[in-house]
């Protein structure tokens, strides 16, 4: 059972930079697609973004995109998000999620997701 823990949230002032980390246990870290998804109060679970197993494809959301910055250390069993020029509507607790794909490909959407981290929370201030 793969197990995801994720680390890095809290509060920082609009404009600046936080780096999240989810560290994965308890499989093949290099055969797990990994991705990143966040909820806001009140709204559905939206995708962040995602990569693949060697971390050659790394889609991201309209909202992120040219922001955020996913990437993966494969010996480390770590995938990373860092996120840069923050606004208040990126206040989200933010969920690391897994799942094996023997054929690779990198998934954008959290039903296609089978591992979840249990979220750390991102504040932006104004």
């Amino acid at each position: 059972q793969v197990q995801l823990v994720e680390s890095g949230g809290g509060l920082v002032q609009a404009g600046g930079s936080l780096r999240l980390s989810c560290a994965a246990s308890g499989g093949i870290f290099s055969n797990l697609i990994m991705g990143w998804f966040r909820q806001a109060p009140g709204k559905e679970r939206e995708f962040v973004a995602a990569i693949s197993r060697n971390g050659d494809t790394t889609p991201y959301a309209d909202s992120t995109k040219g922001r955020f910055t996913i990437s993966r250390d494969n010996a480390k069993n770590t995938v990373y998000l860092q996120m840069s020029a923050l606004k208040v509507e990126d206040t989200a607790v933010y969920y690391c999620a897994a799942v094996y794909s023997p054929l690779g490909g990198v998934f954008t959407t959290s039903r296609r997701y089978d591992h979840w981290g249990q979220g750390t929370q991102v504040t932006v201030s104004s």
